[in-house]
Order: C-alpha cells, then sequence, then structure tokens
C-alpha cells in the first residue's frame, strides 16, 4: 500500500507531523517527466520529519528539486536536516527566514524569565539550517518545474503564506495551518501573538477574504483533509473568526468592511490608509498614477510581542482596493518621511511587487541604505536603497504636482517633511514630529522626540520656524489626525519649541561644556557587523568635543581577546567640533557572537572611558 494519497492531479499527500505534498509536473512540462521511470522537477510543500524522502520512489521520484515550508513550526520541518543532507534547497517564507537560518539566534536571545511573549517561535527548529531563498511573495515563480504562486495568510504564524498551485483544472491552495477544517483552525492558541491582545485572529479573517480573492478550488491544509469547496470553507473560517475576535472586544471590529473601504478622502486627490500601523497617505493624479508617502505596516490588527523579523509583517493587503476603487492603475512612487520601520517597512516589498520608485530625502537615503552603520532603534533589517535622493530645500515634479522636501529634525535627526499642493490645499506632512492634537491655552503639543533617535535641544525651534514659513493649511501626521493650521497653533508651537530648548539648558551642563542633548558623545561605526572569522575590519570614532575651547580627542579602541590591538590616534578637535578616527583591526578566526568593541575616549584632561561600542558577530 502506498504511502501517499493523490488529492489533487498531480499533487501525493504524504502523512507525517504534518501533511507533507508532493508535486510532480505533467510530462512535457519544462522541468517536468524525464526520460525512463526518473521523474524530475517534482518539490515538497513543507517536510514534516523528513520520512517522504524514504518513499519518494512509490511516486518514481529519486529526489525532490525543491522544499517550500508555509510556516517554520517544528511539526512543519524537524525533518529539515534531512533534505540539506540530500542537497535539496529549501526556499521560506520571507517573514520567517531568520527562525530557519538563524534560529540559534533566536534561542539564544528568547526571553524565559518573566516572559509575556505569547508567540509560538519556540515552536520551532533546534537548530539553523542553510536556505536557497526565500519566496516571492504576491509572484510566480518556478521551482523544480512547477510555477507557485505565493500569497501572504498572516494569521497561525505572522509570517505564514499559502501556495498556489494550477494543476489540471483545479487551482490547488497549501495552506498551511490558516485553516484545518471549513470554519476550523487547527491551532486558537498559535494565534495569540500578545498578552491579552488579539492580533492573529483578526488577520486570520482578513487572509481568508483575500485568499477567496484568489479562487482556489481545492485547500490542501497541513493538518486536515482536502477542501474542494475552496470558497466556502474559507467564508465560514471567516465568518467564526470574526465572531471569535468580537467576542474580545468592547465593540465589533468589522473587517471586511476594513479589508473593502481601507482608504479615506482628505481632499478630492488625498488619501489616508485607515488600516496601517502608521499613517499612509495616497496622493492621486488624474493620470491614474499614485504616490505614496511612507508606507510601513499595511492592513495592521497590532503589534505581535517581540521586534524579530518575524513579528513584522509587510503586505500589501490594501492595494486591491485602491485600484478597484480609485481607478488607480499604478503606484509610481513612495516617499519616506524617516527611517523607522513603521513607515519603510514595506517599501521593497512596495517596489519588488509594483515597480514603485522609492524616492528618499538626503538625510534619511544614507541610513537606510546601510541599516545598522549607525546606532540608531527602529531600523528595518535590510537595506532599502532610493531610486532617487532628493535634497533638503529641493521641488521635484511628480505628475502634476510639485513636492517641496524640508529637514525636519525633532523626532529624528534623520527625517524630513513633504510640501505639495492639492486640490487648493497647501499641506505639509510632518511624519512623527508632534501629535497635532495641541490647542493654545487648553491642551499642551506634544513634542515627539526620543533621544537614541538623535535629538538636538533647537530642533523644535527649527521646526515651529519651517512651520511658519511653510503656513500649509493641512499638517497631516505619522500616526495623529490631520489638523488644519491656524495662527493659535503656530503660537503654540513656537512657545514650546523655545520652552524645550531652554528645559534642556536648565537641565544640562553648562560649566565651559555643551554636552549633546541626545547623549550622543561617542559613536562607534559600524555599529554593527556581520564577518567571517579572521576579517579585517574598518572603524571610525566619532566623537564630539562638547567644551567651548579646542581639546585634544585621545581614542584608544578596545577589542575582544585575541583581536588586534591597534594603537590609539589622536586630533585636536575645535570648539563643539565633532570628529572622526578610523582604525582597522583583525578578527579572531574563530566563530563567535555578540562580541563587544568599546572606544575609550579622553577629552582633554577629561577621561570619559568606554563612551561608545559596537557589536560584532563572526560567523561561517
Amino acid at each position: 500500500m502506498s504511502a501517499f494519497t493523490e488529492v489533487a492531479p498531480g499533487v501525493h499527500r504524504f502523512t507525517d507531523t504534518c501533511n507533507v505534498y508532493v508535486v510532480i509536473p505533467p510530462a512535457g512540462s519544462a522541468g517536468g517527466a524525464r526520460s525512463g521511470a526518473e521523474r524530475a522537477g517534482a518539490i515538497a510543500i513543507d517536510f514534516g520529519s523528513g520520512d517522504v524522502l524514504d518513499h519518494l520512489g512509490e511516486l518514481g521520484l529519486e529526489t525532490l528539486d525543491a522544499v517550500l515550508m508555509t510556516h517554520h513550526h517544528r511539526d512543519q520541518g524537524q525533518g529539515l536536516p534531512r533534505a540539506v543532507e540530500a542537497g535539496i534547497p529549501i526556499f521560506v517564507p520571507p517573514v520567517e527566514q531568520d527562525l530557519f537560518a538563524r534560529v540559534d539566534e533566536m534561542w539564544s536571545a528568547r526571553a524565559l524569565y518573566n516572559d509575556y511573549n505569547l508567540r509560538q517561535d519556540r515552536f520551532s527548529l533546534l537548530a539553523p539550517v542553510p536556505i536557497a531563498g526565500t519566496v516571492p511573495e504576491y509572484r510566480t515563480a518556478r521551482f523544480g518545474g512547477v510555477d507557485v504562486k505565493t500569497v501572504p495568510t498572516p494569521g497561525h504564524t505572522m509570517g505564514s503564506v499559502t501556495y498556489l498551485v494550477d494543476s489540471g483544472d483545479a487551482r490547488v491552495a497549501f495552506t498551511g495551518d490558516l485553516i484545518y477544517a471549513p470554519g476550523k483552525v487547527w491551532s486558537l492558541a498559535a494565534t495569540q501573538w500578545s498578552y491579552t491582545e488579539n492580533e492573529g485572529p483578526a488577520m486570520n479573517v482578513l487572509s481568508c477574504l483575500l485568499l477567496q480573492e484568489e479562487e482556489p478550488t481545492i485547500l490542501l491544509p497541513s493538518h486536515g483533509e482536502p477542501m474542494p469547496e475552496a470558497v466556502d470553507a474559507l467564508d465560514q473560517l471567516a465568518t467564526r473568526m470574526s465572531g471569535y475576535v468580537d467576542s474580545r472586544r468592547t465593540h465589533p471590529w468589522d473587517l471586511r468592511d476594513w479589508l473593502e473601504r481601507p482608504f479615506v478622502r482628505l481632499t478630492d486627490h488625498l488619501l489616508l490608509n485607515r488600516t496601517a500601523n502608521s499613517c499612509v497617505y495616497v496622493l492621486l493624479s488624474d493620470s491614474g498614477a499614485a504616490l505614496f508617502i511612507d508606507y510601513g505596516y499595511d492592513m495592521s490588527t497590532g503589534w505581535p510581542a517581540g521586534t524579530d523579523r518575524a513579528a513584522r509583517r509587510p503586505w500589501l493587503a490594501s492595494i486591491p482596493a485602491l485600484k478597484r476603487d480609485f481607478g488607480v492603475t499604478s503606484v509610481e512612487v513612495v516617499l519616506g518621511t524617516h527611517y523607522h520601520d513603521d513607515h519603510i517597512a514595506g517599501l521593497n516589498l512596495l517596489r519588488d511587487v509594483e515597480g514603485t520608485e522609492v524616492w528618499l530625502p538626503e538625510n534619511v537615503a544614507p541610513i537606510m541604505a546601510d541599516p545598522m552603520r549607525t546606532d540608531l532603534p527602529c531600523q528595518w533589517f535590510e537595506p532599502i536603497p532610493a531610486d532617487r535622493v532628493l535634497g533638503l530645500g529641493e521641488t521635484v515634479r511628480w505628475q502634476e504636482y510639485e513636492i517641496v522636501t524640508h529637514e525636519l529634525p525633532g523626532h529624528t535627526l534623520y527625517a524630513a517633511a513633504f510640501e505639495f499642493e492639492v486640490d487648493g490645499v497647501r499641506v505639509l506632512a510632518t511624519g512623527d514630529q508632534q501629535t497635532a492634537e495641541g490647542r493654545l491655552g487648553v491642551q499642551r503639543e506634544i513634542l515627539n522626540y526620543q533621544y537614541r533617535n538623535r535629538f538636538r535641544r533647537d530642533d523644535f525651534i527649527q521646526s515651529a520656524a519651517l512651520y511658519r514659513r511653510v503656513a500649509p493649511g493641512l499638517m497631516i501626521t505619522g500616526h495623529w489626525q490631520g489638523r488644519e493650521v491656524d495662527e493659535d497653533y503656530l503660537q503654540l508651537l513656537t512657545e514650546q519649541g523655545d520652552e524645550l530648548a531652554a528645559i534642556h539648558d536648565g537641565l544640562l551642563p553648562d560649566d565651559g561644556m555643551l554636552p549633546p542633548a541626545d547623549g550622543n558623545l561617542v559613536l562607534v561605526e559600524p555599529f554593527y557587523q556581520r564577518v567571517s572569522p579572521g576579517a579585517e575590519l574598518d572603524y571610525e570614532v566619532v566623537v564630539v568635543n562638547a567644551y567651548d575651547e579646542p581639546r585634544e580627542v585621545v581614542v584608544r579602541l578596545v577589542t575582544p581577546a585575541g583581536w588586534s590591538d591597534p594603537d590609539p590616534a589622536s586630533v585636536v578637535a575645535g570648539a563643539g567640533e565633532t570628529v572622526r578616527l578610523r582604525f582597522s583591526v583583525r578578527a579572531t578566526a574563530d566563530v563567535r557572537k555578540r562580541q563587544r568593541i568599546a572606544a575609550d575616549v579622553t577629552i582633554g584632561a577629561a577621561r570619559y572611558g568606554q563612551a561608545g561600542d559596537a557589536v560584532v558577530d563572526t560567523v561561517v
């Protein structure tokens, strides 16, 4: 008796720790069946314990051309080391790649005591496996001899995907653990991603509704039986899970409406995406093109616990509604107000799928192109290169609009505001600079400065002056409602900017020195590197002479045991001057994580000690 059951044309189920599906391309297809009994081009969806390899001969197969994983859980892939031994390439969801290739880092860093993280990331592989790559979400790619479309379907896990394969007259959806049976899931516990919150079940509803639009004819789950009434099965689950979501809320959440109508009009040609974690604005051209301002986490149902890659899901869930309801034919350009992940996490995906150009201000582009060079919070996991760099103060034309880029330090040193006129209204997009909720004489404005973002004590004086010069009719923000701008509001911002500078002047030392308000007297760059054992590394130590007179700056680089020990370096820095001192070091030949480097700094007679640091992983 065969260990396989054919559940769709060319699709064979192997029952293991999960359902493993072997997909064999039809004879005559490119990369499909070959001479004799040998059949090549076959792939597996998920891998279970790996026992499927012992039974491939029953299907006339000698090996598999690829393994595609729907998600990271151990029941899906505990046998992946066998695939590695057999030379079978492994492809994984992009959001969850680190829980395959770098899962040892999760095990090393994962909190055990006082743990409020309810995500099932510990239900991952016990050791890392090398991956051949990630699957391209929203696109079709050929694996072996099989054309596979990858669709994001978060719910069971944040990074889960569904694979769609056209086989004969069937459109087969390999759904992982999104759905177990019509109206049922394999696990509710897996959907709880943070303490007391409800992000996963809401994502499950959205994923079911979005997957319906792909018109699958059969669902093949990781656990459970095939579902030939695919659309109905998904609809049952969306309905039941919506009820579950509402049972844990004070008020119902109409997720179907959220998905169908994610955009609201601010003016005829300016939209706000009401579903995004941080505000996404859409500028519409009469040509059918659209320009986005920021694009972080679209259609976000909340913040899962943790800040690792597997806890953050960029996707394009609102794009179909934008095209359907507003006549958008292309998302031509996206602007980034600043480098924080909640504003830019989706930019690479938007570029890859929609062909969107990324335009970044000149003070933001270098940070996003090399995100771990500088010690900053909230940075994305990969570089996001700019297709066009916008000069500060520069006016650029996009379609019928002129857009001015303004430097906007305050929330972070690496931020900009965008000025444009639409439908007779002068608009200024200010990112996360302030809340735009203050009322002169009634309610304070919250000035959103965070020291590690880089902050100078007069930043909000500068931004208040900018707002007076631009005199926008409408100010739009990164997380708060936009507002009309009047003289009272401008006066409030001016007063609070002056007050903020005075507060810092009053609290920080002023006896012959003016220390940086953000505390960044010494920085080591690059802040983080992953290098091969024995590599040579170059560093710059950035030092601010905060004194009101020239002083000699002396830096000694402190390196891990066994590394080369460079000579100290020195330079005379003028009053208030920032200087850079360069060093080269060589790492030892061993593999070691989280090795520390420090800069021991003396400025004149003042010994600051190991005031700056950097981190290095030496990996094979």
